[in-house]
């Protein structure tokens, strides 16, 4: 049954408030990140849109990577910083839920776009000869469109959810955004069936990409090692280092921040740990790829260097 009237109309996040004396610090600090975050992520999308060589399918998905984590941080962190620097802590349910929806949008996203980078990397060193044929607009672009529809879908179907619980008189939500967990202590009906949803969803989007993406690299560690020149094994390593280093990094961070504790003293320790996915995360990904990727750092220099004999001259 739909509960149209919600006995709480707003949310107070808690963030962290520990920091208010030094909260020009944090803010900077943060803005400082956001900041990097947003031109790194739109130099690696204009990069792949304007050069002819990041013209291939790994480029393309990690194009839709650094889209995806500037929904995440952009989401997220203009909240945290307005609540930081004018302590305004309050938030709409509506806005609540809203932003939940799009965190759960680029959480899903994520998960199936490395899974689909790791399928590419598998093409392309067990299976060169026939990558080109495979691995084709047609299939690069549905390999794109059903992330982002499924999450789309999937996190609209959990935020219905969330919208037809009741929440009680207690509106503390002792986190920085509107998470998943927070939310359902709030509520005074039964999360039952929201719960098992969410417990559902989260077993299929990250469990099954986890050992697809598992399964893809010990193929790859065999491929690769039959490789007969020290070179050859080089090269092929470096194709998927970058992406092997944002999965670790990726799932690392989640697995952290889902078994950690939710309550009690540790419960900062949780905050810090979603602080470092949402902000840190999105940040490291192009500066991941930027350092260790050759033809990424050819297609920025090739604009960079122009625009610095301009300003010597």
């Amino acid at each position: 049954m739909i509960i149209q009237n919600l006995t709480v109309s707003e949310f107070h996040l808690v963030a962290f408030q520990d920091l208010q004396q030094f909260r020009f610090i944090f803010f900077g600090t943060i803005l400082m990140l956001y900041l990097v975050t947003l031109t790194g992520n739109l130099i690696i999308i204009y990069l792949v849109s304007t050069s002819p060589r990041l013209k291939s399918p790994m480029y393309f998905f990690l194009s839709q990577l650094s889209l995806c984590d500037i929904l995440l941080t952009t989401n997220i962190v203009p909240n945290l910083l307005n609540n930081v620097l004018t302590t305004r802590d309050t938030i709409s349910v509506d806005s609540c839920l809203t932003q939940f929806y799009f965190f759960g949008v680029s959480i899903v996203t994520e998960c199936l776009l490395l899974t689909v980078m790791s399928f590419d990397r598998y093409m392309a060193i067990c299976n060169p000869l026939h990558y080109h044929s495979i691995m084709n607009f047609k299939l690069c672009l549905h390999l794109v469109l059903w992330p982002w529809i499924i999450s789309f879908v999937l996190s609209l179907n959990i935020t219905l959810l969330l919208k037809q619980i009741h929440f009680c008189s207690n509106n503390v939500i002792d986190h920085f955004f509107c998470d998943f967990a927070p939310l359902v202590e709030l509520s005074c009906s039964d999360t039952s069936l929201v719960e098992m949803e969410d417990l559902v969803i989260c077993l299929i989007i990250s469990f099954f990409p986890f050992a697809f993406i598992v399964l893809t690299y010990t193929q790859i560690v065999f491929a690769i090692i039959k490789i007969p020149s020290t070179s050859g094994r080089h090269k092929a390593f470096s194709t998927c280092s970058s992406h092997l280093t944002v999965v670790s990094m990726y799932y690392g961070t989640i697995i952290a921040i889902y078994v950690s504790p939710s309550r009690g003293s540790l419960k900062d320790m949780t905050k810090l740990l979603s602080l470092i996915y949402t902000v840190m995360t999105p940040l490291f990904n192009p500066v991941i790829y930027s350092l260790r990727n050759q033809e990424i750092r050819d297609a920025l220099g090739k604009i960079i260097k122009p625009r610095l004999k301009g300003c010597r001259t």
